[in-house]
């Protein structure tokens, strides 16, 4: 027989993402979760502090997780240096578990797995005006043009990185509308789900956390050494086992990635066979 919701004690240690569009009540609903759970919440502004600590600017971090593609393709090769700064510091808060991350893409920054709990929360227009008046003191007009204007904007950004639709429901495991429930209603039912065994916590899903954890972090590494810091690689790890794919500029940047990726605490060896060598002409 399958076993019911566990007691708070027992709630396994899972990642709950929550994507939303401005003024949807996320923030509120991530809050009342860390609250109720015992979990830490964290949002956007976490994750830049931390990216930023590699002495990039945040302003330039939060443009690239939030712009839209006209003006990203202006950052270039920076685009894919910033995502990947913003990928190994969530990636690396998150590892451990009994985490709430409310922002935009968590959900796509970490794959998928079990142990993320992928929710989104839509709420009315006028719920959302009248938050933005609130919060901001536009007026109702203001308020709509700057929801529909940051909407457009998420739906563009995630559709042109991802090739998804942000609203797609097929992304998330909860959907919830706040037109006919409260936050504390969509607090409870979020809750219960963390607790249900399908969203359990095992050492798999440790492993599986650990593993992005590293493989971003020597993605990141790579992207702010000066050797290499003009690549666009990929990285994936397996029980401290690295695995780099992409293409060299110069013959000599395969020793440079070598050097750097080693350096990195947590790979014990190296897979670089997909490394292809600069196209001779």
């Amino acid at each position: 027989m399958q076993r019911g919701p566990r007691t708070i004690g027992e709630i396994a240690m899972s990642v709950i993402t929550i994507s939303r569009g401005s003024f949807s009540g996320g923030k509120t609903l991530a809050e009342c979760l860390a609250a109720k759970l015992g979990y830490r919440c964290i949002d956007r502004d976490v994750i830049v502090e931390r990216a930023a600590a590699s002495g990039v600017s945040q302003e330039e971090l939060r443009d690239a997780l939030e712009k839209p593609p006209g003006f990203l393709e202006r950052f270039g090769h920076k685009r894919y240096k910033y995502l990947v700064l913003v990928q190994a510091a969530l990636a690396d808060e998150v590892r451990t578990g009994r985490v709430i991350y409310h922002g935009l893409a968590g959900h796509l920054l970490l794959g998928g797995g079990r142990h993320i709990l992928r929710v989104r929360i839509i709420a009315p227009m006028g719920y959302r005006v009248r938050m933005v008046c609130e919060s901001l003191h536009y007026s109702e007009k203001q308020a709509v043009a700057y929801i529909e204007n940051m909407d457009d904007q998420r739906r563009r950004w995630t559709s042109w990185l991802y090739g998804v639709d942000w609203g797609d429901p097929s992304l998330y495991d909860v959907v919830l509308n706040l037109e006919h429930m409260t936050i504390d209603t969509a607090c409870h039912i979020v809750s219960a789900a963390a607790q249900r065994r399908c969203f359990e916590f095992t050492p798999q899903c440790q492993r599986a956390l650990e593993d992005l954890a590293l493989a971003s972090k020597v993605r990141a590494s790579l992207a702010i050494a000066p050797p290499t810091e003009g690549l666009e690689l990929e990285v994936t790890a397996a029980d401290g086992v690295v695995a780099i794919r992409g293409k060299l500029a110069i013959p000599e940047q395969l020793g440079d990635v070598e050097q750097i990726a080693k350096a990195v605490p947590g790979v014990t060896a190296l897979n670089l066979d997909q490394l292809a060598p600069p196209v001779q002409v």
